[in-house]
């Protein structure tokens, strides 16, 4: 049901939190930051992770997709599971593991042993992510607390990946490589102990039977798929291997639907799939992750070996961007509060394009330096818009004990869409005959898919709108535009 806020100016005021709640909110941020930091504070180190260890240009992204693989792959499974049986249960084991396995990573020894520390950390990030996610939604009620706590989330979760790439050149340079990795055990050790004794407990109020079946198929079916699109990037979408992984992971995920029809307890509830919240959040979440992590991965590449830069000064150009996102955070829920999420969703993804389109002026002359700072903070900017205003979109009006699923999906999409936007795109980059062609050809495509997105996401919540009370979700369209 949509509340009508305009008529109640008070409601416009930020809340006040309790000195526990800034503790609970510290410490799932600190956790969701942890993991932000990790998908960038490789980045700029790239190059020299991979003279060090033996790894080639062509092989370097899978130091990327190693972590997002699992983590993609299980989100949904362990929002279920958090759900059933308990989300601090399963975010303390999260992290217990994210700490275990950023070390292995510190001290790998070979790409083998690497890689594996990568993938256990996506596999606690897994745990972490949608758990601390509703723990957070369930903390906070719906309503100002609760867009207070998301764009301070939202913040933090775009602060940590641009502050990954400064500190990434940093520690590269003054510590070497395997501090980046170092650096995130310690936050692990540092969250771990706080968070037993402040988070609550919370779970389904009844505990249903876990959606067996649906979990093996939807499992299976993103890891299948995102590992066909990763293994593209070496192999090219016509080899057997990519042909024969994804046709198997679609496979899996027709089972899954099927599944989920019929069962009486599933594991994502098509209903919510159906809300018009949910389905063109989502579109513009997916969008906006996908672009934004392949626009870093190929820009770094750019700035290092096309105008030299050491990997220091490619994080402070980053940096940059960390810095006008976390002022951009900080009035992400006035701006939701006076344009509405719908409004505030669509006008950030399109000002990611547009942005994004600007960087097609570069080329191997210094003043693209300039060029390239100025427009990638504003399109971070933009880009954190997004975040906020679809996650409040997707998560508002989702009954507490769905709220595990609804993270999940979020979650879901934003892990899927960093792990295929880099092999998708990212190789159009490192193939190309030149780098500077390849990361022309990167941008015309970046441009037209965030704008295309834009009128799509538009068009859809529009559409519902004018038909709150027949349409699942768009109340709550209504009620955030009302906001």
């Amino acid at each position: 049901m949509a509340i009508d806020t305009t008529s109640d100016p008070s409601r416009l005021d930020t809340p006040r939190m309790s000195t526990r709640d800034k503790l609970v909110l510290f410490v799932l941020c600190a956790a969701q930051f942890m993991v932000a930091l990790d998908f960038s504070v490789l980045n700029v180190a790239l190059p020299v992770l991979g003279a060090d260890l033996g790894m080639s240009q062509s092989t370097l992204q899978w130091a990327i997709t190693a972590f997002a693989l699992p983590s993609g792959g299980f989100l949904l499974l362990f929002g279920r599971v958090g759900d059933l049986y308990g989300r601090r249960r399963l975010f303390l084991t999260g992290l217990a593991l994210f700490g275990a396995a950023s070390l292995l990573a510190t001290f790998a020894w070979d790409p083998a042993s690497f890689l594996t520390g990568r993938a256990l950390q996506g596999i606690g990030a897994a745990a972490i992510i949608p758990t601390g996610m509703s723990l957070l939604t369930t903390t906070f009620a719906e309503g100002p607390a609760r867009d207070r706590a998301l764009g301070i989330s939202g913040t933090l979760l775009s602060l940590g990946f641009t502050v990954g790439m400064v500190a990434g050149g940093v520690l590269t340079d003054v510590l070497g490589w395997r501090s980046t990795m170092g650096v995130l055990a310690l936050f692990a050790l540092i969250v771990l102990p706080l968070a037993p004794g402040l988070l609550p407990e919370s779970r389904a109020p009844e505990r249903p039977r876990l959606d067996v079946p649906g979990a093996v198929t939807v499992t299976g079916g993103l890891l299948s798929v995102i590992y066909a699109l990763s293994t593209a990037a070496d192999r090219g979408f016509g080899h057997a291997d990519v042909i024969a992984t994804l046709a198997t992971g679609l496979a899996l995920l027709t089972a899954f639907a099927l599944i989920e029809y019929r069962t009486e307890e599933p594991l994502v509830s098509l209903p919510m799939l159906r809300r018009p919240t949910v389905a063109w959040g989502n579109l513009g979440g997916l969008v906006t992750f996908s672009m934004m992590s392949t626009l870093v991965f190929v820009l770094t590449l750019y700035f290092e070996e096309t105008l030299d830069l050491s990997a220091f000064r490619t994080g402070l150009i980053f940096g940059v961007a960390g810095v006008l996102s976390a002022v951009a955070g900080a009035y992400a829920s006035k701006v939701i509060g006076r344009f509405g999420a719908r409004r505030t969703l669509v006008g950030s993804l399109a000002g990611q394009g547009v942005l994004t389109g600007a960087l097609l002026g570069l080329d191997t002359h210094a003043w693209s330096v300039w060029l390239a700072t100025a427009a990638i903070s504003l399109a971070c900017v933009c880009h954190l818009g997004v975040i906020v205003s679809y996650g409040l979109t997707v998560t508002s009006g989702v009954p507490d004990a769905e709220q595990g699923l609804a993270t999940g999906l979020v979650t879901s999409t934003q892990q899927v869409a960093i792990t295929i936007g880099i092999p998708l795109l990212g190789v159009l980059a490192t193939t190309s005959s030149d780098l500077l062609t390849g990361l022309h050809t990167v941008l015309a495509v970046e441009t037209t898919v965030v704008l295309a997105a834009a009128v799509l996401v538009a068009l859809g919540l529009r559409g519902r709108r004018t038909n709150a009370k027949a349409v699942p979700g768009a109340a709550e369209v209504e009620a955030l535009d009302a906001r």
